[in-house]
């Protein structure tokens, strides 16, 4: 075990969290699609209804973040992510013997509520807590591995099907979920849990303004803030769902395509890598509105530019970086503004509508492809939607925050 100061950190819980948000969200998110084809054919289910259940439990994930917040602020991540990763197995091996439809929904509820406590939310407040001004360096290294797990699962999902039933390759990926993410959670994360720092420009509990001041959650910044992250994650997510028809409609072929989705994720990846040189860099307003603007106009760049497809993979991969670069911008956007001693909470309350937004946003971009006119006029409205949330972020600082802090060093 080592530390910093006073901040003891458990040995090997970096490594075991990057294996096991691989496993995590491969098992309980990435398996899903590659699953659903042969699930409808074989049960009948429409794919809306089928889609709608996973949707439900990203829900439901959003939801329990909240009350998980203030358990993990208090106690830290062990109880949380080890018995989130028993119910998630649970919840698998109940989505894969489910008899009909409402019992498949109702594991995906218990799956989503597996989700709230072992996905990014509860390790990012581990790493938070645990490295404290170090936090940016961890995070990053956590979220490049946690970048892996379609590249890992999808194809492992794939060679599952090709053998077995559906219901057999999630019995499998419920046993994988459990051997790896069970015990690492158990014996990765013993160490104790520090108490936080008092915050070094403002309240933990509340903000500047007045005799007593106001609640952060409830404070004109905080509230900005969560809606400018809520448009920029419908805009993302969106683009995610929307590019393969986006690039149909240019001529691309599936399989081109498909390609530039996957360059698409490298493109995450290298956007992970340079968060930490533009966070010593820049102050907390202006790489919030830089980014959330860049994806405006990533998204912009992709309706209006008609081809050829190497271009558009191009600006696929561009979109993708800044994306990967919005994830730790969410991850560290509570502790850069307010410290960390109420992180976990107020990142639960943070993070729920953003997480919404993420389940809802494909669907809703897909119902509205049709009515706008097609793909890029799509892409142009969530353009604009990166706009407002652009604007709306220059109001997401603390109003006597310094406007030149700068993020720790990683």
């Amino acid at each position: 075990m080592t530390g910093t100061g006073d901040r003891p950190r458990p040995r090997f819980a970096l490594p075991a969290l990057c294996v096991t948000q691989i496993t995590s969200w491969g098992v309980l998110y990435y398996a899903f699609p590659v699953l659903l084809p042969h699930l409808t054919a074989e049960t009948g289910w429409s794919g809306t209804a089928a889609t709608g259940a996973f949707s439900a439990a990203l829900l439901v994930s959003a939801l329990l973040g909240i009350p998980l917040g203030r358990v993990l602020d208090r106690r830290g991540p062990r109880a949380v992510m080890t018995a989130g990763s028993a119910l998630g197995a649970a919840a698998v091996l109940a989505i894969a013997a489910a008899p009909n439809f409402l019992a498949f929904a109702g594991a995906w509820l218990c799956a989503g509520a597996a989700m709230a406590g072992t996905l990014y939310a509860p390790a990012f407040a581990a790493l938070t807590r645990w490295w404290g001004t170090d936090r940016v360096r961890a995070l990053t290294i956590l979220t490049l591995a946690g970048g892996l797990a379609s590249t890992v699962f999808a194809p492992l999902t794939a060679a599952l099907i090709e053998h077995l039933s559906w219901r057999s390759a999630y019995a499998v990926l419920a046993v994988i979920l459990a051997v790896v993410t069970i015990p690492a959670h158990a014996l990765a994360l013993r160490a104790p849990w520090p108490s936080a720092p008092d915050a070094p420009h403002a309240s933990q509990r509340s903000e500047p303004g007045g005799k007593t001041g106001k609640p952060i959650a409830r404070s004109r910044s905080f509230v900005l803030l969560t809606i400018a992250l809520t448009l920029s994650a419908c805009t993302s997510f969106a683009v995610v769902i929307g590019l393969v028809p986006l690039l149909n409609e240019r001529g691309a072929t599936p399989t081109q395509a498909a390609w530039a989705l996957g360059l698409g994720g490298l493109g995450q990846t290298l956007g992970r890598t340079l968060y930490a040189p533009l966070a010593r860099r820049t102050g907390v307003t202006t790489r919030t509105t830089a980014l959330i603007a860049a994806g405006g106009a990533t998204t912009a760049a992709l309706a209006l530019v008609p081809g050829p497809v190497p271009l558009l993979t191009v600006l696929a991969i561009a979109a993708g970086t800044v994306r990967g670069n919005l994830t730790l911008l969410q991850a560290t956007a509570v502790a850069d503004r307010w410290g960390t001693r109420h992180y976990a909470r107020l990142s639960g309350i943070l993070t729920a509508p953003v997480t919404i937004a993420t389940g809802l946003a494909p669907f809703a971009g897909a119902a509205l492809a049709g009515p706008l006119g097609g793909y890029p006029p799509l892409f142009l409205t969530l353009a604009a939607v990166s706009v407002a949330g652009t604007v709306i972020a220059l109001g997401g600082t603390p109003g006597r925050y310094p406007a030149r802090q700068r993020a720790p060093r990683a």
